[in-house]
Parts: C-alpha cells; structure tokens; sequence
C-alpha cells in the first residue's frame, strides 16, 4: 500500500512530495501509526532550507517531520505500552537505554540520541513507524491539533518550568512560536510579571494576547534600561531563553537579578561574550542549558497543562494547511509571521 510523504530527497534545499510504502513492517517493539495532524517545527525549516547543520546531520532520503498526533493501527508483538486504537504523539528523542546518562535516568542527554524525521523517518507522511516506549498516549477528547504541537510545547515546559516562576519576574527571549508557548506557561503557572522580548509586530501583538505584561522590542528601545525601569531597578528573577540571538542573551546577562536563574533552549550560531566574573560569579546566577524534554516528567506537566484548559493553544496554532501545501507553510514559517503552523494529511 501506498502513502503520501514529504521527503528530503537529494543533498539540496527544499523538500519533494512523493508516493512511498506504508511502513507496515514492524520489529518487535514498534507500532504504525495513521498521522491525523503533523506540525513544522524549526528543524524542519532548518532542513527544508539545507543550511550548514542539515547539510552536517541529515542523510537523505527522509521522510522529515516530527511533532505529531496520530491513531495506532497496528503494533508490534512485544508492545504493551499501546493498543490499536489509541491515540498518541511521540517523544522525539530515541535513547539507547544503555549509556551512562540513561543508566542514571537522564535519557534527555543520551549520548546515542536518535531523532525521528532527523536520524530516523518522521510524521510528514499519512503513515509513520514509531518506537512504542516513545509514544505517549492522548485524551483523545482533546482537539488533535492541540496534541500535535506537544512536543514543542514540551521544550517550552522544560524551558519555563526548570526553575520555580510562580509569583516571579520572568523574561521570555525570542517569542517564536516555542517562546510564545513560554509566554502562555508563565500566565497559566502565576508568574508575577512577565516581559517578552521580540523584534517581530506579529509575534509582539501574539505575546500580548497570550499573557505577556510588556513587550520590549530591541530595535526600538533599550532592553537593559526598559528591564530595570519594568522592574523597579532590581533586574529578572528567572530568564528563559528562547531566541539563540548573540546580542539579546548577552543583555540579559546584564539584566538577570543577583541570585537569578537562567533557562536557556535557544541555539546560537556564534560565540557569545560574557562578563563572567561580574555577571555570574559576582552575581551568583545558575544557568541552566535545556536539552529536549526530561522523559517522561516533562510530558506529564505537558499532559496536565494541556488538560488544564489554561493555555491558549487556539492562539499559538495560527495557520491550518493540508499537508501538501508544504511549500506554503515553510514560507509562512520562514517570514515570521506565525505562531504553529499545522499540516493535515
């Protein structure tokens, strides 16, 4: 049988639709599963665009994407974590169980990581084989879409959640579509005040509507200065990083409180120049570096907050589009005027 898929056929940019074999072969301890919404994230802009990463880590052909919900239509003769019928999203990251850090529970840094629709073939297809221990299963009386964007909402929890927010002063850096998600966390969980910091007006305008109490835009004001005032001259309490741009993290060295914290998901291009001593030392900060999500604790705080009804995923999913207009949504990704783009097969 045959399906449609969205595949990095060659060593270039772009991605092609193709007609390939449902996966239906399954070893042992994996499951097919019939993908009911799949969303882009930035690695999938990253590969359609074949910049110097993807051209360093993908192997082509493979069928791209990796944030998804779907229904489990078969599985194979060793799973008992699913049954048919179910319905799931995965946890992206295939551990080898084996290493160290597995060996200690820390499956987030395992050294032998996987990445489905990065090492392995993912969710941009009407089909995708999935390791059972990755799949988390969904209250399917949840809008599928809103259980397709669990994965990112997931490196957002990890991002916000790592350090205590509620009744603080949190600054969110970058208000992509992960950012903005960071955004809704700290409203739902009680933050103090939020700030967000964001050149672009569309996501300014989203950060406002999800729950962000000030917006600083960079190229408009001065965000060391408007930090202090917005904070009465004692700086943040706990910054989130989500940007992986050079000049707002080294600000926000400036502006995070003595005794502050400092979640950092984002990922810089270049070398970034910190005063360590005064900034760090001095201050006493603890700078905590986000990998993917904890397995499986970030997805239970995911679950819960999902449930919870407290977010605003309405509003941080933005577009809706057939999986074959793929050409369509990376562009609007790639302009910045979105929050979570989602593709129906």
């Amino acid at each position: 049988m045959e399906m449609t898929a969205i595949i990095k056929e060659t060593r270039a940019a772009g991605l092609k639709i193709v007609k390939k074999q449902v996966p239906d072969q399954l070893k042992p301890d994996e499951v097919l599963v019939k993908v009911i919404v799949t969303s882009i994230c930035g690695t999938d802009v990253h590969i359609y665009k074949w910049d110097k990463w993807s051209q360093g880590r993908i192997k082509p052909p493979l069928t791209t994407g990796h944030e998804f919900c779907g229904k489990v239509i078969k599985i194979g003769s060793k799973v008992t974590k699913v049954k048919v019928g179910d319905v799931v999203s995965a946890e992206t990251h295939i551990v080898c169980g084996e290493c160290e850090f597995c060996k200690r529970g820390e499956y987030h840094i395992c050294k032998n990581t996987k990445i489905i629709g990065v090492d392995t073939d993912g969710c941009f297809a009407e089909y995708a084989k999935m390791p059972a221990y990755n799949l988390i299963v969904n209250n399917s009386g949840i809008d599928p879409k809103f259980l397709s964007i669990q994965e990112p909402l997931g490196n957002a929890v990890h991002t916000m959640l790592h350090f205590d927010i509620k009744d603080k002063t949190v600054a969110v850096v970058g208000c992509g579509p992960i950012g903005l998600m960071g955004v809704n966390i700290a409203k739902a969980v009680g933050a103090k005040k939020i700030i967000a910091i964001e050149v672009n007006d569309y996501r300014i305008k989203l950060a406002k509507e999800l729950g962000a109490d000030v917006v600083i835009n960079p190229l408009k004001e001065d965000v060391i200065q408007r930090v202090f005032e917005e904070t009465d001259g004692t700086g943040i309490d706990v910054v989130t990083e989500f940007s992986g741009n050079k000049q707002a993290i080294e600000q926000a060295f400036k502006y995070v409180k003595p005794g502050g914290k400092m979640s950092m998901l984002g990922i810089v291009p270049s070398n970034i120049e910190i005063d360590l001593s005064n900034d760090v030392v001095f201050k006493g900060i603890t700078i905590y570096g986000v990998v993917g999500r904890l397995l499986f604790k970030t997805w239970d705080q995911v679950t819960e907050l999902v449930q919870s009804g407290k977010l605003n995923l309405d509003k941080i999913i933005t577009h809706t589009l057939p999986l074959k207009d793929i050409e369509k949504g990376m562009e609007i990704m790639i302009s910045g005027n979105s929050g979570k783009v989602v593709l129906i097969p």
